[in-house]
């Protein structure tokens, strides 16, 4: 028996029918709001409140936006003024217990890396207040061409942050007890029968996509390779759409706007998604622009993965659930890009030794 079996074979355990969990969602939903990922057109997913069970999907590759917008909204009013009055109100954030199903565990680890930035030197009250009482039910999935978390350390089957986590087994689940809130709802089930005592036993599973580095290394070989050819390479490529960014469930730039209503008295200070492959993201009075550039604009983003939080934070910051890669309209991947550096680097330390 490997590690990861030990370790999931300590936590309680039962055994549950497809049926029996849309059941337990059902449950849930008397318990708190749950959100769960659902269709979204054809081909794609997203995190929407549950009405039906019967429209959860739980083998998914991954939704298209992260679950991040539900503690870091795209568009937030932050406070409400009145030029008139020269006053303000700020909107209240009501504190409330929430349940998020059938969570793959690079978005769980996403939320653990926003945590940390949003909680060192001013917190962020908003973010904090809206993650407070969150409930995290987890599921494994199947990787595809563009998942490669494996590759920054976080396994499909990871269970820390999750209060109840599925294992996919036969034509059911495997339905473990991470922490007491888990268990709680648990108990409060009564559609379960005894805890099951079938040792698990997990397969290996293939990522497609890979770095080739272990991700311990990765933050050396960025040591090395600010003034890489690479960036060029890949900016020739980018059109700056930016989409990588606002898809990212690490990202969290904003841009801030007071907008003033038509009857010039009334407005809003608003905080919106922004992102740093955007070409107006670093353009300052003047029009002057410092990271005007394309291959200036990808280094950023790829360094704050991958080298200027993770020094302070000690996490990677990017989790390798492949949105960026899957939804780039040019086909532009994480993982060539940080394999190219890789072997960049390699050049540059084989010339120094000889």
């Amino acid at each position: 028996m490997n590690a990861l079996d030990e370790k999931l074979n300590r936590f309680t355990k039962y055994k549950i029918s497809e049926q029996t969990l849309r059941k337990f969602i059902d449950y849930l939903k008397q318990q708190a709001p749950v959100f769960a990922p659902h269709h979204n057109g054809e081909a794609s997913y997203s995190y929407e409140c549950v009405e039906n069970s019967a429209e959860v999907v739980l083998s998914y590759p991954r939704t298209m936006q992260p679950l991040k917008k539900y503690f870091l909204p795209p568009r937030e009013v932050l406070l409400n003024f009145n030029i008139k009055d020269n006053t303000f109100s700020k909107p209240e954030i009501i504190e409330e217990t929430r349940i998020f199903f059938a969570v793959h565990s690079y978005e769980m680890a996403s939320l653990k890396r926003l945590d940390y930035s949003f909680t060192q030197g001013h917190v962020e009250s908003n973010y904090v207040s809206r993650r407070k009482y969150a409930i995290f039910v987890g599921i494994s999935y199947t990787p595809d061409e563009s998942h490669f978390s494996k590759s920054v350390g976080i396994d499909v089957e990871e269970t820390e942050g999750f209060d109840l986590f599925l294992l996919p087994v036969g034509d059911g689940y495997f339905l473990l007890e991470i922490t007491d809130t888990g268990k709680r709802l648990v108990e409060g089930f009564p559609g379960l029968a005894a805890p099951d005592t079938t040792e698990i036993k997990t397969e290996p599973l293939q990522f497609k996509s890979k770095i080739k580095y272990h991700h311990n290394r990765l933050p050396a070989v960025f040591d090395h390779v600010y003034k890489s050819k690479v960036w060029d390479k890949y900016a020739e490529i980018c059109v700056g759409c930016g989409t990588c960014n606002l898809l990212c469930s690490t990202c969290y730039c904003f841009d801030i706007r007071d907008e003033v209503d038509l009857d010039a008295e009334h407005g809003t200070r608003t905080r919106y998604w922004d992102g740093c492959m955007l070409n107006t993201f670093a353009e300052v009075a003047g029009g002057e622009n410092f990271r005007g550039s394309l291959a200036r604009r990808t280094r950023h983003r790829l360094y704050r993965k991958f080298k200027y939080i993770t020094a302070k934070s000690e996490m990677l910051h990017c989790v390798g659930c492949g949105r960026c890669s899957h939804f780039c309209p040019v086909g532009i991947s994480m993982t060539d890009i940080v394999n190219d550096l890789i072997t960049d680097y390699e050049e540059k330390q084989n010339k120094e030794k000889i």
